[in-house]
């Protein structure tokens, strides 16, 4: 494959990328619900556009695209594919969004300068997530077994979601902490959207650098599910590559959108539990040449996470109504614990940092 389409989709998206934190967020400010669906709808669109080159440049054979020897495909089949890979990542990402949201919570990092993080973590992740689809499909494409242990790996993820029920990660654990912590002092305090600050006559990095790192490092943890799940849809490097991408920069703008009811969709986990079982049992069938089809992929993939955001609603409106039948709470009992839910970040944070 010719490195002009390479270096061509790199540019296309580090473009995308400074006219997005440029021109449309280049004074920083904690987007509202509507700017966000917004953002979230032009970058879907933009993915789906770029479909439609993928099944031109496919079809047509430009650049040597679809010629693989190990996976030559069509245009029909190729967009099949982009568009399977780019749902499953977006499914997977879920996951991804309640971390984010703890680890903002948890570190208070202000609404306004979450998306001055976002927009930083994704540069890392072009470059991690690029080295790991190509090693891995360097590897799965001379030997064969790996199928076998990307399944697997797949099913353990599942099995390790499914033990952990909705119990929330405890960031303060987290090793990056701990590590910064033995080369740079960290200080306590927020600069404006700065990652480094002077502090006692001395260079030390703010909460958001921390921040920073912790959403970069949670996402290369996550990349070992995601990137070989998308193996089991393709092993075609641009459309395992561009799929991953444009699922991750919609997924910042989606943040925004979900960030005020993450919460609301309980379901969404046993979603991500089917997805990634599903997926694990694809990925052991492949060295047995049984293959599920792509369409067939998709449609699985898409009504698993129908089925849990409905059952979200359906539940989220049940306890509603329990909850409207129950007692209210008394004035001070009331102000006592939105008093525990806004103290108890802070002392998380002290403990962090």
């Amino acid at each position: 494959m010719e490195p002009y389409i390479w270096g061509g989709f790199v540019t296309l998206v580090l473009l995308l990328m400074l006219l997005d934190l440029g021109v449309f967020n280049r004074t920083a400010h904690a987007p509202t619900a509507r700017e966000a669906l917004f953002s979230t709808i032009i970058w879907v669109s933009l993915a789906l556009l770029f479909n439609v080159f993928i099944y031109f440049a496919y079809e047509y054979k430009w650049l040597g695209l679809g010629l693989s020897a190990h996976e030559p495909m069509g245009g029909r089949e190729a967009a099949l594919k982009y568009l399977t890979g780019y749902l499953l990542e977006e499914a997977l990402s879920v996951d991804n969004l309640f971390v984010m949201a703890l680890v903002f919570v948890q570190f208070r990092v202000p609404k306004m300068y979450q998306h001055r993080i976002l927009f930083w973590g994704i540069l890392g992740v072009l470059v991690f997530r690029g080295i790991l689809i190509g090693a891995g499909l360097a590897l799965v494409h001379y030997f064969t077994w790996l199928f076998y242990f990307f399944g697997a790996l797949l099913l353990w993820s599942a099995y390790k979601m499914w033990r952990q029920g909705d119990a929330e990660e405890d960031i303060s654990d987290h090793g990056i902490v701990r590590f910064i912590r033995r080369f740079y002092p960290v200080s306590k305090r927020y600069d404006g959207g700065n990652f480094f600050t002077w502090e006692n006559g001395r260079r030390a990095v703010t909460p958001m650098f921390v921040a920073l790192l912790v959403v970069e490092t949670t996402d290369i943890m996550f990349a070992f599910d995601s990137v070989p799940a998308v193996f089991s849809i393709t092993t075609d490097p641009f459309l395992v590559f561009s799929s991953n991408i444009f699922a991750i920069l919609g997924l910042r703008s989606m943040y925004f959108v979900l960030s005020n009811i993450l919460d609301r969709f309980t379901y969404l986990k046993y979603s991500m539990i089917g997805i990634l079982s599903f997926i694990g049992v694809k990925m052991l069938l492949l060295p047995q040449h049984i293959h599920i089809p792509e369409l067939a992929s998709l449609l699985t993939i898409a009504v698993m996470l129908l089925a849990g955001v409905v059952a979200s609603m359906v539940m989220e409106k049940r306890n509603k109504h329990l909850n409207g039948n129950a007692q209210p709470i008394s004035q001070p009992d009331a102000e006592k614990q939105t008093d525990n839910v806004e103290k108890k970040p802070a002392r998380q944070v002290s403990h962090i940092l």
